[in-house]
């Protein structure tokens, strides 16, 4: 008899369409309020707010890069790429995290700057904008922070940046009104910057774990194989592989070696345990070779 494998795909989440909505969403709201931003930096002598701007327009390049991976990401497979186009969200995860470290980096520079040659700014205008700051950004990073992609975690935490940033502006336009001082706008930019950064360089980790193949953590592979091997006529499993496409969506892969079968159904009764239990864990797809007694594995 013949070696058998079996492929399974499971179709495209919903979750896809979500995200690309959201991504769109952002993109827009972050380029029409860099613009917004640019305009009233200036106005109000605000090195801050056009330093923000500069950082939100490098968000508004990665938002749109995002975007455009998210819906590439949708493609299904052809062949060039034969698990499809989903790993091109991941590619949008690590370009916006490496954005989004380049922008922090700016922004430190900008703040020591300031630190040694002190500008005072208009704080009627830093509390305008602010407000309009925190509103606008908080929306977006709300309704990306719901989604379940690491393209759309990478992205909300641009966001939720720009939302602490606007609360920084905002306290510090509140105090400057009782009480003049050159040096809180830099010193709390600092303070939120390096807590960004710390959160970012976390969600780099993840991105690049997922790029190496690593087992996803929520995948015990020695309970799958404590479970696979206690069906009857499996002898032993080896080859087995799991990993992730772009965080969400796994794939699983074993060679199972086979003992007493002298029937086809046999066979197939293995394959549908397998399969029952495989579908626990939701994979996005998953193929699984059979080896019978007088066989030998061509990859040992």
């Amino acid at each position: 008899m013949d070696i058998l494998s079996t492929g399974f795909f499971m179709g495209q989440h919903q979750h896809d369409h979500h995200s690309s909505k959201n991504l769109k969403l952002a993109f827009f709201l972050n380029a029409a309020f860099t613009v917004f931003e640019l305009i009233g930096g200036f106005y109000v002598n605000s090195v801050a707010i056009i330093s923000d701007a500069v950082h939100d327009l490098g968000d508004t390049l990665s938002l749109g890069t995002s975007w455009y991976l998210q819906n590439k990401s949708r493609q299904k497979g052809d062949s060039r790429f034969s698990f499809g186009y989903k790993r091109f969200s991941l590619l949008g995860a690590l370009i916006n995290s490496l954005v989004l470290i380049a922008g922090s980096v700016f922004v430190i520079t900008e703040a020591v700057k300031r630190l040694f040659e002190p500008e005072y700014s208009d704080a009627g205008g830093m509390l305008l904008f602010a407000i309009v700051g925190v509103a606008v950004n908080g929306f977006a990073a709300w309704k990306l922070s719901k989604g379940t992609s690491m393209n759309e975690k990478v992205v909300s935490w641009h966001l939720i940046e720009d939302v602490l940033g606007w609360l920084a502006v905002l306290i510090v336009a509140i105090i400057l009104h009782f009480y003049e001082t050159p040096y809180l706008d830099p010193a709390l930019s600092l303070l939120i910057t390096l807590y960004i950064l710390y959160n970012v360089f976390k969600r780099l980790k993840e991105t690049l774990f997922i790029f190496l193949q690593g087992v996803p953590r929520e995948i015990d592979l020695e309970e799958i194989e404590r479970k696979l091997i206690e069906i009857p006529h499996v002898d032993s499993l080896h080859h087995m592989h799991v990993w992730s496409l772009e965080g969400t969506d796994h794939v699983f892969t074993t060679h199972i070696k086979l003992k007493n079968i002298s029937r086809f159904q046999q066979l197939l009764d293995v394959k549908m345990k397998v399969k029952n239990i495989l579908r626990e864990y939701k994979f996005d797809h998953y193929t699984i070779e059979t080896e019978l007694d007088e066989e030998s594995c061509d990859l040992n």
